[in-house]
């Protein structure tokens, strides 16, 4: 990993609480009254029970409009989010992800067994088969970068990012920039991908 890499990442970091949900410019009362239809699935705080659903509590307000705008016009694929994101309007969009961002996430614990692993691909990588420092992107203490709009990982469910790393990596998602991701868990094996996932879960800023 480059050195402007990090240093790019660690400024990133260092202004997260500073722009927050305030680069979607929701407005989160009206968000929580709009995200009561996201309750059944992510929580009513945005921290979802279910370890297949993401957490949505903290996650950057910019990221989470994205990712709304995508399945909406299908360039992410889910036939429960599709529906759900049709019916919202830009400015729910904005208000629902300014209340989730404005929501503390419930933290997880890590799989020990995994641990060791799973901080070695965050923190280093693997430079046998070229896979970048996760850090480098999602910060390193996985809040992630809200400018670059590099989503937090920090607390999140390891079985929800396990599922995602193998979507990017067979192709059956493909909304990161430039292939971003793609690129990435193409060359993480089964191993890598569940132990990175369970270091995340406990991850905490």
């Amino acid at each position: 990993m480059s050195k402007s890499l990090v240093v790019a990442a660690l400024l990133g970091a260092a202004s997260v609480f500073a722009f927050g949900s305030a680069l979607a410019g929701g407005d989160p009362a009206a968000g929580k009254k709009k995200a009561a239809a996201c309750a059944s699935c992510h929580g009513a705080d945005g921290n979802s029970v279910n370890p297949a659903w993401p957490k949505l509590a903290s996650q950057h307000a910019k990221y989470l409009v994205k990712q709304l705008e995508d399945f909406k016009a299908g360039r992410r694929k889910n036939s429960l989010m599709a529906p759900m994101a049709a019916s919202l309007s830009a400015q729910d969009r904005e208000d629902v992800a300014a209340y989730f961002s404005s929501q503390p996430i419930q933290p997880g614990t890590a799989d020990p067994k995994r641990v060791k692993l799973g901080e070695k691909i965050w923190r280093a990588g693997n430079k046998q088969t070229g896979v970048p420092a996760c850090m480098g992107c999602h910060a390193p203490n996985g809040v992630g970068n809200p400018l670059a709009n590099f989503p937090r990982l920090a607390g999140q469910h390891a079985k929800y990012v396990e599922n995602q790393l193998r979507a990017f990596r067979s192709g059956a998602r493909s909304n990161d920039a430039n292939k971003m991701m793609r690129a990435i868990a193409a060359k993480m094996t089964d191993e890598e991908i569940q132990a990175v996932a369970s270091f995340v879960q406990g991850l905490r800023p």
